[in-house]
This record gives structure tokens, C-alpha cells and sequence, in this order.
């Protein structure tokens, strides 16, 4: 019998153990309790994914963050499935790949159980989340609480409230604009935060006046998330966290007491009085719709700016051809995900995509390399305005998780440019001062954009 094909008992009864070798020890039994068809079975648990081309540690390095996509290809092109070191991690660059992930939720859990981080001496290790009903919300949340937590926010995302926004939204994107170009400032980083910020205190139903503190909350989310967080960051984000959670639970309790409005946080004070959901819970939902609605539409105004000031044909044509702005926002999307994958934790032991996974395992569902996969798309890497399908993209997500506020990210962006296009002649990226993104492994922000006016 060849020393690799140890006799096992059945893969849902016998647990592997994890070594540094990565792969997982598999008991032994006499000969008499051995069966042949036990064989397949040993080989498979054997077969773990290939590990991922490079090293672990590139995946967070200066030179990855600003420009993945060399990185996210070569994973791509490696195989739809690969190994991040000794991690446990497995990176999923391909379409088919991600989407039967995201079928499978009886193996593959949306709850946040751990995120990516930078070891030391260059290594990437697994920062180990704390489980509570406040944290599996919503885009974390597994069935049947995410259907319940989407249930209580749907009647306030509506097409018909959308659509009312709209000229509130234009008017603050013109004064944003409009205080940005009096004001002399080249960089465009702090006018992407504006609308967002305004939009989501609007939604949830917060004080106006409170929307400073809205901007910089919005931007606090995705930090968890990105990787490379020292302690001194840690400390910030229990402290901003905290402040958000407080301040978020008061407007809570005041919209319970309140006669009844159509703003997000009075639907989940209503989940609360209904007994659908705990105070903890909407709490939690109301902190992850800061960032979902913050930070993410933030970023695709950056990288939408950042596309048109490097392409001053492609700025014109939109200018003549304002109806073309939407098939553009969705190439951004496309092109450029706010978020650049989202994480799946290993529930129990399974295949997928022919490969090994056992719990712990956890999976980054890269977005951003399915949505620049060439047997999907031609001229992946260009912004084309004559798809067939603009919207065939994986940024908002697919299947029950599909992002909720997708309708009111595309009308926030539109908005923006087509104000901007109005309130400018032209504009360039400045040559002496490139643009920068945010230091996360996550979110694809730009912290920096300095814009040239002609």
C-alpha cells in the first residue's frame, strides 16, 4: 500500500488536524477495518487548493494597494482557487467560483470571524474576531437573520424614496462643488466624502447638523478590514466604534419614542418594539450602514474622478453625452470595486472547485479580479461605453447578499459627476502629485486626489 494512502473514517466524523506543513493528519486504522473505498476519500482530504503565486505579504504591500490588479491577475490566471501561505486563507479569483460560494451557504458563512493582517516580520497571519449579535449583521448575517435584518430596511431604500432624493442630493452636490472650487483646494479627496456622508444621516434619519461627525464615522468601518492596522489604530477604532455605537443607539431610542417617519432608523426601532430584532442588533445594522453607505460610495466618486481627470477625450465625450454617465459609473464598478472582496468563513468539511476545506478555512471572494476575468470580458482592462451589459459585474454582489443600497450608490455618482461636468470646463491629474489610496487591503479609496482645473 503506498504511505499516502492511510485508511480514514468518514470526512464528516474525523476532524483534521492542522500542521505547519498545512496539511492535515489523517488516523490510522488496522488493515481488517480498512475498505477500498476509503481510498478516494483519503486522497481527497489530501488535496489541498495550490498556494497563491508570490509571496503571502505582497498581498499588503505599498506597491499591491495601489495598484492590485498586476497581483489580482496573476491569482486569476494561477487557477480559480489558491492557498495565502499557512493562513487558512484562499483567495477566489474566479466568476463561477465566487458565485457557487455564494450558493452554498450551508458551508460557506457570511459572518465575520477573522480578517487578514500583516505579521510579524513580513508574514500575514489571521486576526481572530469576537462573535456577537451586534457584528453578524446584515452583510455579515447568515439565514434566516439577514433576510429578517433586510426585511426592516427595505420599505426605506425604495425606487420611489430614491428617486425623491435626488434633487436634495444634486443641490448638496453643488454646494459641495461649488465651495471646493472657491476655495482654491487641488485635492479632491474630501469632496468625494460630502454626499455620502449627507445621504447616509439623511437615510437613517440623524441630526443634519451632526454631519461632520457622520463624514469621519463613514470612513471608520473598512479600517478592521484593511490589513495593516497597528495597535495604536486598534485603540482608535474601539474608541470611534464606541462613540458610533452610542450615539447611534440614543437616535435609537428616539426614534422609538417618536410618531412613526419613513427614515431607516424608525424601521428598526419598530424591529425592536416587534421583537424581530434585539436593540443590539439594530444598533449594529445601523453601524454597518455608515460604511456599506459611507465609505463605499466615497471611494467609487474617487476612482470615477480619477478615471475622467486621466482621460480628457473620454471627460469630453461625457460632457456632450451626459446619457452616457451611467454606462460609465458602472465600468468604474466594474473596474475599480469600492470594496475589493468580502470574506467567507468555512462552516464544515467540503470541496470546492475540487479542493479541500475544513472549518477555520476562510475564503476572500475577489471581486475584483472576477470582474476583469478576459473570457468574460473583452478588453477587460479598458472602460468600455458600448457593453452589452454594463451591469455585469460582481461590486455590489450577487444572490440573497446583493447589496441593498445598490439603487442609491449609482444615483449619488451620477449626481456628482454630472454636477462636476457642469461646474468645470476641464480638468487633468497633476503630474508632480500623483493620486493615493487609502492603506488597506479592502477598500479601494483614495485618501489623496489632486485635480487640475483648465
Amino acid at each position: 500500500m503506498p504511505p499516502f494512502l492511510i485508511p480514514c473514517k468518514s470526512i464528516n466524523s474525523e476532524p483534521i488536524i492542522r500542521h505547519g506543513s498545512g496539511q492535515g493528519a489523517l488516523p490510522k486504522f488496522s488493515a481488517k477495518s480498512f475498505h477500498p473505498t476509503q481510498y478516494a476519500e483519503i486522497v481527497f482530504r489530501m488535496i489541498r487548493a495550490p498556494s497563491a503565486p508570490g509571496r503571502p505579504a505582497e498581498l499588503l504591500e505599498a506597491s499591491t494597494i495601489e495598484d492590485p490588479h498586476p497581483f489580482l491577475r496573476r491569482v486569476r490566471e494561477a487557477g480559480p482557487i489558491s492557498r495565502l501561505g499557512e493562513t487558512g486563507v484562499h483567495l477566489i479569483a474566479d466568476w463561477e467560483g465566487i458565485l457557487e460560494v455564494l450558493d452554498r451557504e450551508e458551508d460557506f458563512s457570511a459572518n465575520l470571524t477573522g480578517v487578514l493582517v500583516r505579521a510579524q516580520q513580513d508574514q500575514v497571519g489571521v486576526f481572530e474576531l469576537p462573535a456577537g449579535e451586534g457584528t453578524q449583521v446584515i452583510a455579515t448575517a447568515d439565514e434566516p437573520r439577514h433576510a429578517v435584518h433586510r426585511r426592516l430596511l427595505k420599505p426605506g431604500m425604495s425606487s420611489r424614496g430614491m428617486a425623491a432624493l435626488e434633487p436634495m442630493m444634486r443641490d448638496w452636490a453643488r454646494e459641495a462643488i461649488r465651495d471646493w472650487l472657491r476655495s482654491g483646494a487641488v485635492d479632491f479627496a474630501p469632496v468625494a466624502e460630502i454626499l455620502p456622508a449627507r445621504v447616509v444621516g439623511h437615510l437613517l434619519g440623524l441630526p443634519p447638523g451632526d454631519v461632520e461627525r457622520h463624514r469621519e464615522w463613514a470612513l471608520v468601518g473598512g479600517e478592521i478590514l484593511a490589513g495593516d492596522i497597528s495597535a495604536e489604530k486598534l485603540e482608535k477604532l474601539a474608541r470611534d466604534t464606541g462613540a458610533m455605537a452610542e450615539y447611534l443607539a440614543a437616535h435609537l431610542e428616539i426614534a422609538g419614542r417618536s410618531p412613526a417617519r419613513d427614515d431607516l432608523l424608525s424601521g428598526l426601532a419598530a424591529g425592536v418594539k416587534a421583537g424581530r430584532v434585539t436593540s443590539s442588533e439594530a444598533t449594529g445594522i445601523a453601524l454597518v450602514l455608515f460604511g456599506a453607505g459611507g465609505e463605499s460610495t466615497t471611494a467609487l466618486i474617487g476612482s470615477c474622478m480619477r478615471l475622467l481627470a486621466a482621460d480628457p477625450g473620454l471627460c469630453e465625450r461625457l460632457r456632450k453625452d451626459r446619457g452616457l454617465v451611467p454606462r460609465f459609473v458602472e465600468e468604474v464598478l466594474r473596474l475599480e470595486p469600492p470594496f475589493k472582496f468580502h470574506y467567507r468563513a468555512v462552516r464544515r468539511e467540503c470541496e470546492l472547485m475540487g479542493y479541500f476545506l475544513e472549518p477555520g478555512d476562510r475564503l476572500m471572494l475577489l471581486w475584483a479580479a472576477a470582474n476583469r476575468d478576459p473570457e468574460l470580458f473583452e478588453d477587460p482592462d479598458r472602460i468600455r461605453l458600448d457593453r452589452k451589459y454594463p451591469k455585469h459585474h460582481l461590486s455590489f454582489g450577487r444572490g440573497a447578499h446583493f447589496c441593498l443600497g445598490e439603487q442609491v450608490a449609482r444615483l449619488e455618482v451620477r449626481v456628482m459627476l454630472e454636477e462636476v461636468l457642469k461646474a468645470t470646463r476641464e480638468f487633468s491629474l497633476d503630474p508632480a502629485s500623483p493620486p493615493v489610496h487609502t492603506r488597506s487591503i479592502f477598500v479601494r479609496r483614495l485618501e489623496k486626489l489632486p485635480i487640475q482645473l483648465g
